[in-house]
Formats: structure tokens, C-alpha cells, sequence
């Protein structure tokens, strides 16, 4: 694991969350709307362990990555066409298969409970986000949830989370970020914010090569962490 410096926040008021790989394990329905989209463009599907790596950095590149997986060369304006028709069908068939992690359900009202206020930081489209957290019966738990396309900036550039938590009213030294992903690690370190990683997620980078200040295994454990046991 690599540290870096951090000044020892305050007790935390905030807590941020990623979505895919961290709340959600939905990489069974981004599979499936991606071989959809294969099959109509004559190509054969790939298995659910190779989209698994391809999720993280917003739709764009999950099916521009699934189309090149499949020896599919295409241009910008055919993509285009193309994400407007996976969005729809993923729109519509999102929690097909997707579900929440162990206890999430049980630890955000736990977490709610103690006064902790939750928002939701992902580079999954905005409306994508609200639909699969609605559909999972979640998203009241939230004060806000920012997609990655609700600002001109998203993961790892670290103004998609300050954004968030200036239209929270928080201040970085008093919020918590938790994900799965190398791109939360990178924001997380350049915003100055505490972050917590999910080794039971997608994360494309090694273990050892993430940067953060504590880890979890299942959701759960977010009760039990050092810097909400002060």
C-alpha cells in the first residue's frame, strides 16, 4: 500500500460513495446490455470477468472498450448512435441482474441513524445512477447523487467530489470517500479526502498499488473503521 499525506481530518460528516463495485455489483447487467449490443452488430459476446475491467470510466468507454474486445472498428458518429441505444436498453434493464452488496442496505441506515449525511460520487450517467439506485430501493438514503456526466468534470479529476461536497455544505476535512476503484483513489488523494477501499470491487490495479487510508472487505466493515471509531 502507498500513503501519502493527509491531514488527520476531523470527525467526519460526510461520507461519499462510488456505485458500480461499491454499493451496486451490477457488472452482470453491463455485461449483459453490452452483448445485447454485440449481437445486433453481429458480434459474439464476451464473458463477464473482461467487462468487469471495462467498468469505471463511464459508458463512453465501457463500449468503446466492449466494441474493441469484439474487433469492432466503428466511428465516433456510429458510437454515438451506439451509446444512445445501450443507454436505452440499460435504462430499462438495469436491476435485471444487478444487485446490492451484503448489508448495504442494513449499514446505510445504520449510517444515517448516527447523523452521518450520504451523497454518491460515479461516473455512470446521471439518470443511469438515479434509475438503478430507485430500482434497488436505495436512493432515499442520499442527499445527492452526481453522475459523471452532472459536472464538466468527473473521476479522477478531483472537482467531481469537491463540487459534490460544496453543494453538500462539507468541507473536505470532514468528508470520507469510499470506493473500489483506482480513479476514487487518485480523487480522493488530489482532494485531500479520506478514502476508504472496497477490495471486493472492480478495481482494475493491484491491491498494493492503491492509495488509500484504510480498507474493507465488505460493505459492512464501513461500521467498524478507524476513522468513524475515533
Amino acid at each position: 500500500m502507498n500513503f501519502y499525506q493527509l491531514v488527520v481530518p476531523m470527525k467526519p460528516s460526510l461520507i461519499i460513495f462510488d456505485l458500480d463495485g461499491t454499493l451496486v455489483d451490477s457488472a452482470p447487467d453491463l455485461n449483459a446490455c453490452g452483448n445485447r449490443m454485440l449481437k445486433i452488430i453481429g458480434r459474439h459476446p464476451i464473458n463477464l470477468e473482461k467487462s468487469k475491467t471495462f467498468i469505471g470510466d463511464g459508458v463512453r468507454i465501457f463500449i468503446e472498450k466492449t466494441l474493441h474486445s469484439a474487433d469492432y472498428a466503428s466511428s465516433s458518429i456510429e458510437i454515438d448512435e451506439i451509446e444512445k441505444l445501450f443507454l436505452n436498453d440499460y435504462q430499462n434493464r438495469s436491476a435485471e441482474l444487478s444487485k446490492l452488496y451484503p448489508g448495504v442496505k442494513q449499514t446505510l441506515e445504520k449510517l444515517r441513524q448516527a447523523g452521518y449525511r450520504l451523497g454518491v460520487c460515479t461516473n455512470k450517467p446521471q439518470q443511469a445512477s438515479e434509475s438503478l439506485l430507485a430500482k434497488l430501493n436505495i436512493d432515499h438514503f442520499f442527499e445527492k447523487i452526481v453522475g459523471g456526466d452532472y459536472y464538466p468534470v468527473r473521476k479522477p479529476n478531483k472537482q467531481h467530489i469537491l463540487n459534490l461536497i460544496n453543494e453538500m455544505e462539507g468541507v473536505p476535512e470532514k468528508t470520507i470517500m469510499i470506493g473500489d476503484n483506482e480513479h476514487d483513489a487518485v480523487m480522493a488523494k488530489d482532494a485531500q479526502v479520506y478514502f476508504i477501499f472496497c477490495t471486493y470491487g472492480y478495481s482494475r490495479s493491484p491491491v498494493d498499488e492503491i492509495i488509500y487510508q484504510e480498507r474493507i472487505h465488505s460493505f459492512p466493515d464501513v461500521i467498524n473503521s478507524k476513522i468513524l471509531n475515533r
